[in-house]
């Protein structure tokens, strides 16, 4: 996927390229423990770190005979090498060196979905503080509730990005891990010592255990966590797509000069790229379903996961570093329309402010099954009519009118008393 908001340090992560480099590191990281525990010479260690390298198409032909990636690579980087190249991956099996050189790409993914989470959670905060008084409906199955604001909206979201910023703080955590133990995990022909040193070189921590291969639930959450933050981008994005409907239309995305909404209807300006983060949030989601799957393999390891993982990791981590770019975009520059937001708060005669005139009965007297009623049949009077009139209903009513004064019943309809506690939770949030 690229395109203009696509960042091509996110694909380079994953370039065959960046993998044998990665591969060579981890293989150098060993030898690097190796040599100061004294299993390897120090003079053998000098010359493997000078000249150490690969070919990256000479492995393609070694592969094409051999069948495996790991023996085509190691072969390249022998035949650079030379002499001191038998010092080179002794005592591991494939997977130390695949499984370890994984952690540190995943964890350069990481990095590139923190920064971009951060971007987000700076433009809905700079969207929230601007838009904390601009008053909205609020709704509830779809149907016009009670009076929030557009800012109290995007500190739900905020808050949300907070909770997907500490998961992914865990997630990275938990795949950030290493091993070196040999052919099913029992170290049986290397030191547990030479782990501890490869990984603190490379800025892992050791496996406390691992079989052939670091356990995979430990991707599955990475993965999981990945679709889970996707599906907070499209729940942000399927409000915006709502409110951008031409019989709301209190918000859009940005629709930019020369840009075209259809090839039959000049007047189109279409949610394009919220529906883009929608669809795209499946693919997340499809991939986590392949991560847990990925869990159960057969006894100390089989490879089933490999052909998988070769997939849904490029593709999740690439694909997410999209959606936080783009979504970040439509965020900074989203179109608000407070004038229809108020247009849609006076619908039916302010129908929305039922509560509090119920409230305000049952506190001169009235149970709350007299005033619900009471209310309500005034309120249907007045629903989906084009002169509904809610309030002039109750001011007409003999039997409202017997309780409230008309100054009560005309106090009862202002969306700022729905606002009193806004200050409060803007503040447990730190806006």
């Amino acid at each position: 996927m690229i395109d203009r908001y696509t960042r091509p340090e996110m694909g380079a992560i994953w370039s065959d390229h960046s993998k044998f480099h990665t591969w060579l590191q981890v293989e150098i990281a060993v030898c690097e423990a190796q040599a100061e525990l004294g299993v390897i010479p120090a003079t053998a260690l000098s010359d493997i770190r000078s000249r150490a390298g690969f070919d990256l198409l000479r492995i393609r032909e070694i592969e094409e005979e051999v069948k495996h990636d790991v023996i085509a690579f190691l072969t390249s980087v022998n035949e650079i090498v030379g002499e001191n190249s038998r010092y080179i991956h002794l005592g591991l099996t494939s997977s130390d060196v695949i499984d370890t050189a994984l952690a540190l790409q995943l964890r350069e993914a990481s990095a590139i979905l923190k920064a971009g989470l951060e971007s987000l959670h700076d433009a809905v905060l700079q969207q929230a503080r601007k838009h904390k008084h601009t008053i909205t409906i609020g709704r509830s199955h779809g149907i016009h509730a009670e009076p929030t604001t557009f800012g109290f909206k995007l500190a739900v979201w905020l808050e949300e990005i907070r909770r997907n910023q500490s998961r992914l703080a865990d997630a990275t955590t938990m795949i950030s891990v290493g091993q070196m133990s040999g052919a099913v995990g029992t170290y049986s022909n290397i030191s547990p010592e030479v782990e501890r040193l490869t990984c603190k070189h490379l800025g892992l921590t050791p496996a406390a255990i691992s079989t052939q291969i670091i356990q995979r639930d430990r991707h599955a959450q990475y993965v999981s966590t990945l679709a889970i933050i996707g599906s907070s981008l499209e729940k942000f994005a399927t409000e915006i797509r709502h409110l951008q409907r031409t019989d709301v239309l209190e918000a859009e995305e940005p629709f930019a000069v020369g840009q075209k909404g259809s090839s039959a209807m000049p007047h189109k300006r279409n949610p394009v790229g919220c529906e883009n983060i929608s669809g795209l949030s499946r693919i997340l989601r499809g991939n986590c379903l392949a991560a847990l799957e990925n869990v159960a393999l057969w006894h100390e390891r089989d490879i089933s996961h490999s052909s998988v993982e070769r997939v849904i990791l490029p593709d999740s981590t690439i694909l997410l570093d999209y959606m936080l770019h783009r979504f970040t975009r439509i965020v900074s520059n989203l179109v608000v329309y407070p004038e229809n937001m108020q247009r849609n708060l006076d619908v039916f005669g302010g129908v929305i402010y039922s509560q509090a005139v119920m409230l305000k009965l049952i506190e001169h007297g009235l149970s709350r099954e007299q005033a619900y009623a009471l209310v309500q049949a005034n309120a249907m009077k007045a629903w989906n009519k084009p002169d509904g009139d809610f309030k002039g209903n109750l001011l007409g009513d003999p039997a409202v009118a017997s309780v409230l004064s008309p100054s009560e019943i005309e106090s009862l309809f202002a969306a700022n008393n729905y606002l009193k506690n806004l200050d409060q939770v803007f503040s447990r949030l730190g806006i």
